[in-house]
């Protein structure tokens, strides 16, 4: 089992509980039903809190959303993919400020993969590991997004399908990245969906071809 839980809630500024926005339905509920744990955190039992900043404008739609602090892995992605979902939700009271920050520590946290097994230095070596292959990930995006426009030199490719499979961006990953869409879809979460699509296109695979064609147009 997966969970995800929302240590706390915090809106900074405010003067008295009337001035403060609300979410439909509970915030944390809606987080412990939208949460796809990302598939790179979740095989490396990575876990851990992810504090996210945004504000909210006078219809409760999210704007100005970002990464305080974070892990440096997927998890800070997921993080603020899901209060990016929020936005629309949120009922704020007449003569809301728009000015102030809310904050939303969000602690994420694995059951049941056999995480018991990984030890801290393990689990520490894999966050750093993702750190250090964000830049070469990177280079294969751009390489296939290159070729995409035709600007690429064909003498490259060898290079960077060695690259890719040093990276672990294999079939099964882009078959789990796409998994991860359609979960998305299901959430209404087109943007998040056609993300994880276009992953799978830029590097290199046509696996997700029928998926943005038919969502991401």
């Amino acid at each position: 089992m997966t969970k995800i839980f929302i240590s706390f809630f915090l809106l900074m500024g405010f003067s008295c509980a009337a001035q403060q926005p609300e979410f439909k339905g509970g915030l944390e509920t809606f987080v412990r039903a939208n949460t796809v744990y990302p598939p790179y955190s979740q095989a490396n039992c990575i876990e851990g809190r992810v504090t996210i900043n945004f504000k909210l404008d006078q219809q409760g739609r999210v704007f100005n959303a970002f990464v305080k602090s974070g892990i440096g892995t997927d998890l800070d992605d997921e993080a603020l993919r899901l209060i990016r979902m929020s936005s629309g939700q949120w009922k704020v009271p007449v003569g809301y400020d728009t000015t102030h920050v809310l904050v939303v520590p969000v602690n994420f946290k694995l059951d049941g993969y056999d995480c018991g097994n990984k030890s801290k230095a393990e689990i520490q070596q894999a966050i750093n590991a993702y750190k250090s292959s964000d830049a070469l990930a990177n280079a294969v995006l751009n390489f296939y997004i290159n070729k995409e426009k035709g600007v690429y030199n064909a003498a490259d490719e060898p290079k960077i399908l060695a690259l890719r499979k040093e990276l672990g961006y294999d079939k099964a990953y882009m078959e789990q990245r796409i998994k991860d869409g359609l979960a998305k879809l299901k959430q209404k979460d087109k943007e998040g969906a056609c993300e994880d699509f276009l992953f799978v296109k830029h590097m290199g695979f046509d696996l997700a071809d029928e998926q943005l064609q038919k969502y991401c147009r």
